[in-house]
């Protein structure tokens, strides 16, 4: 869900964690019930445990999606955007990576651009927004995949 969708987070927080939160706390409290000690535990720790690693996936979810793509689909990627004519006025390839919102609520265009001399090095390592030589509009933030890219 993460990777094939932007909103698969959104899915994933408000149907299946409530759904496998309320299936294991009704099996641990059904083992209290029949005093199943080592089950209880054993159930308690799967269901922190899977909290834990759902909240540390849901808070890294961008970066992690941005590179599970990344790693799937840079080939295809790169070719689609390599292939582009050269843009004018000293602009950067590039091509739209995903959008995200609805009816003009929330929207959010990220693109995917091809930097040849890697002069947003610095902007992705200083997580600052700003505008960018070769970049006609301002940008919130900078995420380097790899490099020229």
């Amino acid at each position: 869900m993460l990777v094939y969708s932007p909103y698969g987070d959104l899915l994933y927080i408000l149907l299946f964690v409530p759904v496998i939160c309320l299936t294991g706390l009704i099996a641990v409290v059904i083992a209290g019930l029949f005093k199943r000690r080592r089950q209880f535990q054993s159930l308690s720790l799967t269901l922190f445990a899977f909290l834990v690693v759902s909240g540390f996936l849901h808070m890294n979810s961008d970066g992690l999606r941005a590179s599970l793509c990344w790693l799937l689909w840079s080939h295809r990627l790169k070719a689609e955007v390599l292939a582009q004519p050269a843009p004018a006025k000293g602009e950067l390839k590039h091509m739209e990576w995903e959008a995200t919102g609805f009816a003009g609520v929330a929207n959010e265009v990220v693109y995917l651009l091809y930097d040849p001399t890697d002069s947003l090095s610095t902007a992705a390592s200083s997580h600052l927004p700003g505008k960018f030589s070769g970049i006609p509009c301002e940008v919130p933030r900078v995420r380097r995949l790899e490099r020229k890219w």
